[in-house]
C-alpha cells in the first residue's frame, strides 16, 4: 500500500465526479478540473452524485494508484462546493474521518498548532 507523509495534501473535489472515469480520466480531472499536478504525490478524491461511492488517485513516484470504496448503506458527507478550483483541502485526520463516515460539518475541531503550507492555504487567505 501507500503511506501518507506529513507533508501530503488531500484534496476533495468538491461536487459530484463521474465514477466511470478512471486514471486518464481522473488524471485530467486533477490536471485541468483541480489545477494541480497529479504526479505530486499529494491525495486527491472524488464522489459520485449519490455520495456512496468514492475514488482516490495517487502518484507514489513510480505510478498511478486508483482505488474505489463503494458503501453498502448510507452515503459520505461531501461538500457541494470548495476553494476556486473546486477543491477543499483536508487534514489527514479529516480523511480518516470521512472514509470511517463521519459527517465533518458536525465535528469540531480543537484549536490546536498546526502549520499550513502555503499550498494548503486557500487563494482569499493569502
Amino acid at each position: 500500500m501507500f503511506g501518507l507523509g506529513p507533508a501530503t495534501c488531500i484534496y476533495l473535489a468538491a461536487g459530484a465526479t463521474d465514477m466511470r472515469k478512471s486514471f486518464e480520466g481522473l488524471y485530467g480531472l486533477v490536471r485541468d478540473g483541480l489545477r494541480c499536478e497529479p504526479r505530486s504525490g499529494h491525495l486527491f478524491l472524488f464522489c459520485n452524485r449519490h455520495r456512496n461511492r468514492l475514488k482516490l488517485i495517487f502518484f507514489d513516484g513510480s505510478g498511478l494508484w486508483v482505488c474505489a470504496k463503494r458503501l453498502e448503506r448510507g452515503r459520505f458527507y461531501w461538500p457541494a462546493t470548495g476553494d476556486a478550483q473546486g477543491r477543499v483541502v483536508l487534514s489527514h485526520e479529516e480523511l480518516h474521518l470521512l472514509i470511517g463516515g463521519i459527517d465533518l460539518a458536525q465535528t469540531k475541531a480543537r484549536a490546536w498548532y498546526r502549520e499550513v503550507t502555503n499550498e494548503e492555504r486557500s487563494p482569499s487567505s493569502t
